[in-house]
């Protein structure tokens, strides 16, 4: 093993999806500096892929695995880090939580408590809770030096104002920890810090809608850097219609189609989780860009990309209302960062906000898109989950070593 890999002190971040695993390895520094990129993909399909990106050259690696759950997932790390010599020196290691409760929402070290805590919260959200478990468990037995840090997804939005976070049912649930929460926080709270790189404290501290649109969406409200509201609530499945989740949708249709078709809870679950959304309104693909490709001959994948823009621009209008005004729009996420036609349909007919778009700057995916005349500043910041743990280690280790 080369003498650099084995004393090189790393992070690695692990951020776990319903069916992948991303990961990287950082340098510690300030910044982080990112030595490494891979991802799991298709975790319980046939013929899973691993991809390893070294960021430096652009050198890719990808195979072909089976890879029938998220433990066989944390094996096939743990073997690439092995093999590759880089776990030699992995000195913590971050993973994104998607759902922390009433309890947990800053950084922290993962302790038997807090475990007990995740498996007890993981109904919340079963499509990423007990993957994210067994990851940490997995690195917990390979790598028992290395402290874990669990990077709640929901700890940006741990500050929503009480009319944000109640739901209108029996206030008994709430004692129970039924209330909106939000998610897509790692990514809000790196764009924000981004934002006031880019554009000075100010900017970050007016008034600002973030829209994190990817194969999941949210939106968020953010005014003096704290988020008042956001369109994810008690899961990740309501808000805005995404890739294969029906966004918000009205109760009743959960006893109507248990009376009519005889849907258990579970299968509706599945329904709106995994067959909805893009996927369900276009019965052709959960992928935008397929939909882009298509909506000109299929009426199918037009009205699925005409949703997705009209709830975009109802949710830029309501919280222009409930920040008073706007001052930035910030687009990220795939579809954020690279549909100039989504950005484009979104804030069409806002003018009255103040949004006026650049078409050039808009069709080439600028930092920023918005035209002279606009009042708003909108802008496309690339998100960088990852990069986000990464600096939360290291804010949080310096903090431990420094006690």
């Amino acid at each position: 093993m080369p003498k650099a890999d084995r004393d090189a002190s790393a992070l690695l971040t692990v951020n776990a999806g319903s069916s992948s695993v991303k990961w990287a390895l950082f340098r510690v520094a300030t910044p982080p500096i990112r030595t490494e990129t891979g991802h799991i993909e298709r975790i319980g399909l046939p013929d899973g892929i691993v991809t390893v990106t070294d960021p430096a050259t652009g050198r890719q690696a990808r195979r072909v695995a089976q890879v029938p759950s998220h433990t066989e997932a944390a094996r096939l790390l743990i073997e690439h880090l092995t093999e590759s010599g880089k776990g030699a020196g992995i000195q913590a290691i971050g993973h994104r939580v998607v759902h922390g409760g009433n309890r947990y929402a800053d950084p922290n070290v993962v302790s038997g408590e807090m475990l007990e805590e995740l498996r007890r919260l993981s109904p919340y959200d079963p499509e990423h809770l007990p993957a994210e478990l067994a990851l940490i468990e997995a690195l917990a037995g390979r790598y028992p030096q290395a402290p874990q840090v669990a990077c709640f997804d929901t700890g940006f939005h741990q500050h929503l104002p009480p009319v944000a976070r109640l739901m209108a049912i029996p206030r008994r649930y709430e004692k129970q920890g039924v209330r909106r929460y939000g998610f897509h926080g790692l990514s809000y709270a790196y764009l924000m810090e981004e934002l006031e790189r880019v554009a000075g404290r100010e900017a970050a501290r007016g008034r600002v809608i973030l829209a994190h649109l990817g194969n999941g969406a949210s939106m968020a409200a953010v005014r003096d850097s704290v988020s008042i509201d956001t369109t994810m609530g008690f899961t990740p499945t309501s808000g805005l219609p995404m890739s294969t989740r029906s966004g918000d949708l009205d109760p009743g249709l959960v006893s109507y189609l248990a009376r009519t078709e005889g849907l258990t809870a579970d299968q509706f679950h599945h329904m709106v989780n995994a067959q909805s959304g893009l996927l369900g309104i276009s019965e052709l693909s959960p992928d935008l860009r397929d939909l882009l490709a298509q909506e000109g001959r299929d009426a199918r994948a037009a009205d699925a990309v005409a949703l997705l823009c009209y709830q975009g621009k109802k949710y830029l209008g309501a919280y222009a209302a409930a920040l008073g005004g706007l001052d930035q729009l910030v687009f990220s996420g795939g579809i954020g960062e690279h549909a100039a036609v989504v950005r484009a349909r979104m804030c069409e007919g806002l003018e009255f906000l103040g949004i006026h778009l650049d078409r050039a700057r808009n069709d080439t995916n600028a930092p920023i898109i918005s035209s002279g005349q606009s009042r708003v500043t909108v802008r496309v910041i690339r998100t960088d989950e990852e990069s986000q743990i990464a600096r939360s280690l290291c804010r949080l280790l310096a903090l431990h070593a420094n006690q």
